[in-house]
């Protein structure tokens, strides 16, 4: 693997995955950019440097082969817009005559952006003679898809035995994944606040395990909240609870006494008597919640409790909101969080934010440019704080 910052690119053809999934709205407007956005980086080096682009990526899930619902060519007139004007080439397939025929004709500079790869099976797959086939394209293969790289896909970790090790990369947006997670995972200056939020306790058991040989706290909240509650004795309503996880909860916190980590829950909730935007509100002891009412919420003595934990940090990993912040009233919690994640942030501390509802509470608050780092892999993020090894990554480094 070559330092993608300090190689030239120029009178090269770089292959590069991109992760161009964006939510598209019935008129096939894309809705939120964000991710073709970070990848705009990495593109205009290579055009700066005198090499050529080309583009590949899945868009949603294509059930049965091409459709125009998924197809990328609803892509290239924003694509051009973000890279200033540059014209963006397309091709009807990600493989095949046409696309062989436009890259070879390409000059320097110029940009093509490449059909859906998920309207062939073999992508999904890992089908090797299909890598083969994209390898074709280009002189050099960045990985610039962290979003992907926890799928052993054709063009995420397949591809790279095509392409000796000095000509496979990983782009900007991957590098800056893997330097912030790494600093979290190996490299963190304690004292070390994970934040885990969200509903269950089942999506979050093997970060939550992962993180008790590195973290110095773990704020849980959310309603995976509950479950601890529960598993400790408390009344929680009708608040959301898994009760096949109450042994897993009651283990969770042994371990982290055991090993000196201190787990923060919720002291009160915000409580609702039912799930709904309109529904009446009060408060409560989090492990005291009265029968028919259930804990949407973080409350106020919550929100102190945890700030004041996070402001003392030095590392600061968030992954899943406090609570339904997707309603208005019930997303002061998750809020409050952001605000003395950003303030520790502003006083020296490095804060990583992964997670897709963790990263649209940001977006949603304005807090992206007050954190060190906001993950654009949701799925990824979270298997790699699990300490699994992602294929994407490992191709790359091999």
């Amino acid at each position: 693997m070559t330092d993608f910052s300090t190689h030239s690119f120029s009178g090269q053809t770089a292959l590069i995955r991109v992760d161009f999934n964006v939510p598209l709205n019935d008129k096939f407007e894309i809705t939120d950019d964000t991710r073709m956005r970070a990848a705009i980086p990495t593109i205009q080096k290579i055009l700066k440097d005198g090499g050529k682009v080309i583009l590949m990526s899945h868009l949603g899930r294509p059930k049965d082969g091409p459709t125009d619902k998924y197809s990328l060519k609803h892509l290239v007139a924003h694509l051009s817009q973000l890279l200033g004007g540059t014209t963006v080439l397309f091709a009807n397939d990600c493989i095949g005559e046409q696309a062989y025929l436009t890259a070879s004709m390409m000059r320097a500079g110029e940009v093509l952006l490449l059909e859906n790869l998920r309207f062939y099976k073999e992508e999904e797959k890992g089908d090797e003679a299909f890598a083969e086939k994209l390898s074709k394209l280009g002189d050099v293969w960045v990985n610039d898809a962290f979003g992907t790289a926890h799928r052993a896909h054709a063009s995420t970790a397949v591809i790279a035995k095509f392409f000796p090790a000095e000509k496979r990369f990983f782009g900007l947006v991957m590098e800056g994944e893997v330097k912030s997670a790494e600093k979290v995972l190996h490299k963190a200056d304690k004292p070390f606040v994970a934040i885990i939020g969200g509903a269950k306790v089942s999506d979050k058991i093997l970060i939550i395990e992962n993180l008790l040989d590195r973290a110095t706290d773990i704020i849980i909240g959310g309603g995976m909240a509950y479950t601890f509650m529960k598993a400790q004795g408390g009344k929680i309503g009708n608040s959301l609870c898994e009760d096949d996880r109450l042994d897993t909860a009651t283990e969770i916190l042994k371990k982290a006494a055991e090993k000196g980590v201190c787990i923060h829950l919720p002291s009160d909730s915000v409580i609702a008597d039912k799930f709904a935007a309109d529904a009446q509100t009060s408060v409560a002891p989090s492990n005291n919640i009265p029968d028919g009412w259930m804990g949407l919420d973080i409350g106020s003595m919550a929100c102190q409790q945890f700030a004041n934990v996070i402001k003392q940090s030095k590392t600061i990993l968030w992954n899943g909101p406090m609570g339904v912040f997707e309603m208005p009233r019930f997303q002061h919690g998750t809020k409050e969080v952001a605000i003395a994640i950003a303030d520790a942030t502003s006083h020296g501390a490095f804060s990583l934010v992964g997670g897709g509802d963790s990263v649209a509470a940001v977006n949603q608050f304005g807090f992206t440019d007050k954190v060190s780092y906001v993950s654009t892999g949701g799925g990824a993020m979270l298997e790699y704080f699990e300490g699994k090894v992602l294929p994407g990554i490992a191709a790359v480094k091999q």
